[in-house]
């Protein structure tokens, strides 16, 4: 992540906070499901299994297909948009956000929270390189990991002292997006959905923008 032009971590930095936002508000919408931490819905597959929950274990496994669905559309995205793949996935993360928005308004229930994880899987895609994700946004396990070897590093002599911080920065975005997905679950209910669409789509002419600005002009 240190090796990201600013604008685009900055960027990353955002669409983190837009992960802990939906992960909060599809969390505390739907009896403490998660729309972006598979692994909080891994623990919620096993303890469904092991003490007889089925619909618990149906619904955590249905999100996590969900997810992993959304990592296939994105990973096909980006080898058709090449390097223009980043506004192509936030495009797609976008519709499906309004999706889930207009369900929401419709019919509210598990269907919502399904959207919304197939709506995070997709967006790790954004920061892809030679099919692998450079930086995971919808997870902050990783970039907690991140910090302490950073600072490890910066405490034992490393040149660069404070290569941790884009580490906190992401973890930081998240917490924030979660905060206030909360605070706009408890005012507006699933309403707060139309938000998050609206940032998504935002972020994605964002991201158009700055791939546009990084190519070359033609000669």
């Amino acid at each position: 992540m240190h090796r990201t032009e600013s604008p685009l971590v900055a960027v990353a930095v955002c669409l983190a906070a837009l992960a802990g936002f939906v992960d909060a508000l599809a969390f505390t919408s739907l009896g403490g499901f998660f729309a972006s931490f598979m692994s909080g819905n891994s623990t919620r597959l096993g303890v469904g299994l092991g003490q007889g929950l089925g619909g618990d274990a149906l619904t955590a496994g249905g999100l996590i297909l969900s997810f992993v669905a959304g990592v296939i559309v994105s990973s096909v995205l980006v080898r058709a948009a090449g390097h223009r793949h980043k506004p192509a996935v936030m495009a797609v993360v976008s519709a499906m956000l309004l999706l889930a928005a207009i369900v929401a308004t419709v019919a509210p229930g598990p269907w919502v929270l399904v959207l919304l994880a197939m709506a995070m899987g997709a967006e790790n895609g954004v920061f892809n390189r030679d099919g692998e994700v450079t930086i995971g946004l919808t997870y902050m396990t990783g970039s907690l990991v991140k910090i302490g070897q950073k600072l490890a590093g910066a405490l034992m002599g490393d040149r660069d002292r404070w290569v941790w911080v884009p580490y906190l920065a992401l973890w930081l975005g998240f917490l924030a997006g979660a905060v206030s997905g909360a605070a706009s679950q408890l005012r507006w209910g699933w309403d707060a959905l139309w938000l998050a669409a609206l940032i998504a789509a935002l972020l994605t002419i964002a991201l158009a923008r700055l791939t546009g600005a990084a190519q070359p002009s033609p000669a």
